[in-house]
């Protein structure tokens, strides 16, 4: 297919996944298209996963090497019919630049910026929180990242709470509302999102991001700290009680559908749409209990970088938490205004064990 039908395709409000066929390496952060990428030696273990139903509009792009072509004719062999190519790949399609081409998602940069441009967040620069630490104010960097990525380096004396988690632990990590909570990530995108959901929430303490995160600590020539040095740990009584009431905040003004897991299960079989069944707790949670067909999705991530997971564009996303609901609400609120379709499923993971 050209360019132009992929254009039209990309605006057209149907379900399409578009699939960036290259290595992991060469793609780095994220694809021209904002696209999943699903490296041709893996995408017939994993299109599962990533593309749940075998009839959606599947696109694939590729280097320009052609490779795009022979994984396409071996997908058709196993089921799926209505696979295309991308005519020339990235090359074709970044060779006008870069600046004005039509994406798969809203990048999760620019999402951020719109939400700190909208809402007016507050932000600290690296010099000033550097200086702040000098003076042993009373400050804690809450750091939103994965717990790997906080483990190779983070503003030192940081916590690690990945973004979802924020409400739900956020009184075990500050217990003081005087305490200036500064959020921290290696760029902008979840320091952002996870000062805004701190504020939006209705937290007493003063609420900033870190502008650039670590990259901005580096570059004051400071050094990063490294080593799972404060990780969140359990979630004390007290603090649900805590989270309970953030969570009513921040869902004030959001409605979503709350299903049951006959009807998640009931979505997941529709031959007619796709449904993502994502299970929002941590990893260690998940591999504890989770429910049938549902996947791992650190909550905090798909609010990055949801192309990551969510490949098919229209799909339904099927939010799963504990009773809490603190990292689904979390997640819903902001997702649902990036356009995805949201339902939240709470389970009670307990009693099921």
């Amino acid at each position: 297919m050209d360019a132009d039908t992929f254009r039209e395709w990309l605006a057209d409000g149907a379900e399409l996944a578009v699939i960036d066929i290259r290595p992991s390496e060469e793609v780095g952060y994220a694809s021209p298209l904002f696209a999943t990428n699903l490296p041709a030696d893996r995408i017939e273990v994993e299109i599962d996963r990533y593309v749940p139903r075998a009839a959606v509009r599947t696109v694939l792009v590729d280097g320009g090497d052609g490779v795009a072509q022979f994984v396409a004719t071996r997908l058709a062999a196993a089921g799926r019919t209505d696979v295309h190519v991308l005519a020339g790949g990235i090359p074709e399609w970044t060779r006008n630049g870069t600046d004005d081409l039509p994406t798969f998602d809203v990048p999760g940069k620019d999402f951020s910026l719109g939400i700190r441009d909208e809402r007016g967040t507050p932000v600290v620069t690296a010099a000033e929180l550097k200086s702040l630490k000098d003076q042993s104010a009373d400050v804690v960097v809450i750091d939103t990242r994965t717990v790997p990525e906080f483990t190779a380096g983070h503003v030192p004396g940081a916590v690690s709470v990945p973004g979802a988690e924020l409400l739900l632990r956020f009184a075990d990590v500050v217990p003081s509302p005087d305490t200036h909570v500064v959020v921290s990530c290696a760029g902008l995108p979840r320091a952002i999102i996870g000062a805004q959901t701190l504020i939006d929430s209705g937290v007493p303490n003063k609420v900033s991001y870190l502008h650039d995160g670590t990259r901005a600590w580096k570059e004051e020539n400071l050094e990063l700290e490294t080593g799972a040095t404060a990780v969140y740990g359990p979630v004390g009584d007290a603090a649900l009680e805590v989270a309970a009431q953030r969570v009513e905040a921040i869902a004030a003004d959001d409605e979503f559908p709350r299903i049951d897991v006959e009807t998640a299960q009931a979505w997941a079989a529709d031959p007619d749409r796709t449904t993502y069944l994502l299970d929002v707790r941590t990893p260690e949670e998940f591999e504890q209990a989770h429910l049938p067909g549902s996947i791992t999705s650190e909550g905090g991530q798909l609010l990055g970088v949801s192309y990551r997971t969510i490949a098919v564009r229209g799909a339904r996303v099927v939010l799963i938490d504990d009773l809490t609901g603190a990292r689904a609400a979390v997640v819903a609120h902001w997702l649902q205004r990036r356009g995805f379709d949201i339902a939240v499923l709470l389970h009670d993971f307990d009693a099921a064990a």
